[in-house]
């Protein structure tokens, strides 16, 4: 980011990192104020890739799908990267298109994409999946050798939690409880909520013993917040689709946002 910004004259430049700097401190915590900082980031800056995937994560967590596609886009044009596929299936889904993210999901764009990636796309595709009621493929999708690795990544908890949902879809409770429980031990972050879908399966109510509201039954199963409780690659594609496809309704909305892409330089020299 830093390279693309030393292109812009120096006042610019220091106006448009201030903003994005801004809108990565406010991304989780204040969403709305992160997308407002987006927006003048992009008045200010919008030939630069940095820019434009800022803007699109923004959009993407304030629910505006149709702005945060455009945005990510408008990126992967100007940078060529494939590292924002799988957000880009996801806003697929967002905008009520659970094919079009599957049609993604099999294009050849995936086998560029690193192993957290990857692992991304498998949630996407299995999401896509449940959103169609076809909760015993989304099951399938997810199976895979990193499912049941020993060793914890960032995805694992995110993994094992679709997964269970997925087996809880598809009628298979058990087993969900199972996963649900792994999801838990393996969630170091607090990124799923497997511990409360956990204790849901088992009939116990989290509440928070601090609240006066709170009347807490002596008789009743009851945990506080803070307690949790227990503690080969696959080769399957996910679906059959052309990525080159994918970008051929926007040529034109590229020429009126002046966006230049490596082809078009390739082909004015």
């Amino acid at each position: 980011m830093r390279q693309e910004l030393m292109s812009l004259p120096k006042t610019l430049a220091d106006d448009v990192a201030k903003n994005l700097v801004m809108v990565a401190r406010l991304l989780d915590a204040e969403p709305e104020e992160a997308y407002a900082y987006s927006r003048v980031a992009l008045r200010l800056a919008s030939r630069v890739a940095a820019v434009r995937e800022a803007a699109g994560f923004a959009s993407y967590v304030t629910e505006r799908y149709s702005e945060a596609l455009t945005e990510f886009r408008a990126s992967r044009r100007m940078t060529g990267l494939a590292d924002l596929w799988p957000v880009m299936a996801d806003c697929e889904r967002g905008l009520g298109r659970p094919e079009r993210a599957l049609e993604m999901a099999g294009a050849p764009e995936v086998k560029q994409l690193d192993k957290a990636g990857q692992i991304e796309m498998r949630l996407v595709a299995a999401g896509a999946r449940s959103d169609m009621e076809e909760f015993d493929a989304a099951v399938v999708t997810l199976e895979c050798s990193e499912l049941g690795s020993n060793s914890v990544q960032p995805w694992t908890a995110r993994l094992r939690y679709a997964y269970a949902d997925a087996l809880i879809g598809a009628g298979r409770a058990d087993e969900a409880r199972e996963w649900f429980a792994k999801a838990a031990e393996a969630d170091q972050d607090g990124s799923t909520n497997a511990a409360e879908r956990l204790a849901q399966i088992d009939g116990i109510e989290f509440v928070d013993a601090l609240d006066p509201d709170v009347e807490i039954d002596d008789e009743a199963q009851v945990e506080t917040a803070g307690d949790t409780g227990d503690t080969e690659d696959d080769d399957t594609e996910f679906a059959e689709g052309d990525g080159e496809d994918y970008y051929e309704d926007d040529d034109e909305e590229d020429e009126e946002e002046g966006v230049v892409t490596p082809s078009d330089e390739t082909k004015r020299d």
